[in-house]
């Protein structure tokens, strides 16, 4: 089974060992009424040291994450 979650990028911060990436789940607005009511409140903090993936993210944009058994 997988689990899909909304979220929205709040933060990018540039470090010398890589880039901080924050994410918090979207609750807010009409939009995500749905998904906050299985997804009420959650965070994600990644440090990523590929310029390549960090390009990918926006602060304000709104990301869907599917996560599923690695095994």
């Amino acid at each position: 089974m997988t689990v899909k979650a909304k979220f929205r990028c709040n933060s990018i911060h540039h470090q010398l060992t890589g880039t901080e990436v924050k994410f918090d789940a979207c609750v807010q607005g009409e939009e995500n009424k749905d998904w906050s009511k299985f997804t009420p409140a959650g965070s994600i903090s990644m440090l990523i040291t590929n310029p390549d993936a960090v390009a990918q993210f926006a602060i304000g944009k709104e990301y869907l994450l599917t996560f599923e058994p690695a095994a």
